[in-house]
């Protein structure tokens, strides 16, 4: 069973940096597709971030290009979201999730990031 586990959120200021972890383990990811995502209160999930395993292409939302970067160690088979410049707006639960070949999708249970103004 994969499992996903997030680490690294807390309360930082405006203007700060945080770096998420998220940790897979119980599979194969040689083809999988990374994704990190946040949901603030009242809000739906939205998409922030994603890299490709083999080859490391990445995307990203266009509210967090150019402060956010995603990253993965293939070693520790764990993706990172290292985030800069964060406002306030940014706060939010991070979800880590993975999408294997057949669309099969797991998902993290989320860590928070607060940022205050």
């Amino acid at each position: 069973q994969v499992q996903l586990v997030e680490s690294g959120g807390g309360l930082v200021q405006a203007g700060g940096s945080l770096r998420l972890s998220c940790a897979a383990s119980g599979g194969t990811f040689s083809s999988a597709v990374m994704g990190w995502y946040r949901q603030a209160p009242g809000k739906e999930r939205e998409f922030v971030a994603r890299i490709l395993w083999s080859g490391g292409g990445t995307s990203y939302a266009d509210s967090v290009k150019g402060r956010f970067t995603v990253s993965r160690d293939g070693a520790e088979n764990t993706v990172y979201l290292r985030m800069n410049s964060l406002k306030p707006e940014d706060t939010a639960m991070y979800y880590c999730n993975i999408v294997l070949p057949g669309a099969v999708t797991y998902w993290g249970q989320g860590t928070q990031v607060t940022v205050s103004s």
